[in-house]
Parts: structure tokens; sequence; C-alpha cells
């Protein structure tokens, strides 16, 4: 183990590092969290005794969800290198992290919505229904406000999955505190400069978990 270390002189490295990891995960909250809000909300649209139930739809979103959400990232983000080189160009780098952390953190949120989704009591379905609301005025006047708490604390809940993922970056050169740490701290053996990561990662989830609870607890207070 070092006795000494480069902390010092790496300070300018750990805030651009820091910025690349805000940037990877901001990214991958608004996309990938639009991008399951929407596939999560088909699943419980679509389910038996949902307001447009379709066995066929339905069979088809849970496949897709089930098939690729076990998929472990480090895994995932090597799989979807071809995709990627597709879409943005590129198998490796900041933007085949973004794309790979969408897809991955898609099919999580979209499961995670449709569990929230189904805290939502049916009487207060069922009243919409009878006074003539449409279906479609139900799903975004009724259901999607009344499942808002529990989804915003779900929606918590992935950011930090996300900021975990977005440590894998460093095999495919993407960036970001986790490739900081394995470059500068793990493999050089300076456990400051790995601790310090460490430190902004968790201060980073703590600032965003305090505020998707305070948020959360806000909308149930209402």
């Amino acid at each position: 183990m070092r006795t000494d270390t480069r902390l010092p002189e790496l300070w300018g490295d750990i805030w651009y590092a820091t910025g690349e990891t805000l940037l990877m995960v901001a990214w991958t909250v608004i996309v990938g969290g639009l991008l399951g809000l929407l596939l999560g909300l088909g699943l419980y649209l679509t389910r038996k005794g949902g307001l447009f139930p379709n066995r066929v739809v339905s069979a088809v979103l849970n496949l897709l969800v089930n098939f690729f959400r076990p998929i472990p990232f480090i895994i995932f983000i090597a799989a979807v290198q071809p995709a990627a080189r597709l879409v943005v160009g590129t198998g490796i780098g900041m933007p085949a992290v973004i794309f790979s952390l969408i897809l991955a953190s898609m099919f999580g949120i979209a499961r995670i919505t449709e569990q929230n989704l189904i805290t939502v009591p049916p009487g207060v379905i069922e009243a919409a229904r009878s006074m003539g609301a449409s279906r479609t005025r139900i799903a975004a006047t009724v259901l999607v406000p009344e499942a808002l708490a529990p989804v915003i604390l779900g929606f918590t809940f992935a950011f930090v999955a996300i900021v975990d993922m977005s440590a894998v970056a460093g095999l495919v050169a993407g960036g970001g505190l986790g490739a900081f740490a394995q470059t500068f701290g793990y493999r050089q053996y300076d456990t400051a400069v790995t601790w310090v990561c460490v430190i902004i990662l968790v201060a980073i989830v703590q600032v965003v978990q305090f505020a998707g609870n305070a948020l959360a607890a806000r909308i149930l207070s209402r």
C-alpha cells in the first residue's frame, strides 16, 4: 500500500470526473426515466383488469422487461455495444455509456412504475369511470397523480442504482468518478483518491435521496 498520495494534484481531475458522472446520470434519469415511465404505464394499463387490457401487448411488454432487467450491467454494457454503435456512432466513451444506462434503467424504472401504479385504490378509478371520465383522462388525471408520491420514491431508488451503474463506465472508457477511482485510486494503490471518489458519490446520493423523500412527503401531505 502506498504511504503517499497524488490527491492534491488530482483535485481538478476529480471535479471534472464528478461533472462527467452528473452528466451521465442526468441524461439517464431524464431520458431513461421518461421511457421507463411510459413503459410502466403500458404494463399497468394493458394488464388484466387495466384500463386498456390487451393480453398480447401485455405479454410482449412483460417479456421485454423480464428479459433485460435481470442482466447485470457489467454484462449489459458489453452486450449492447453493437446497438450503441448504430445509434450513437461508437461503442465506447461517454455517449455509449449513456446509451447503455438509458436502456438498462428504462426496464428497471418500468417495473418500479408499474408496481407503484398498482397501489392506487381501485375505488378511485371506478369513481372516475362512474362520473363518465374517459380511460385516457383517468390515466392522465387520476392514475398518475394518485401514484405520484410512490413513483417519486421509486425514481429516487432508481437514481441510486444509476449512480452505481455509472461506476462501471470505466470498462468502456466512459469516464466519471467510477473510472477515475479505478484508474488513479485502485490500480495505483492510492486509497485517499479512492475514498474521496466514494465520499463524493455518497454525497450525491444522499442529496438526491433527501430531496426525493421531501418531495414525496410534500405531495402526500396535500
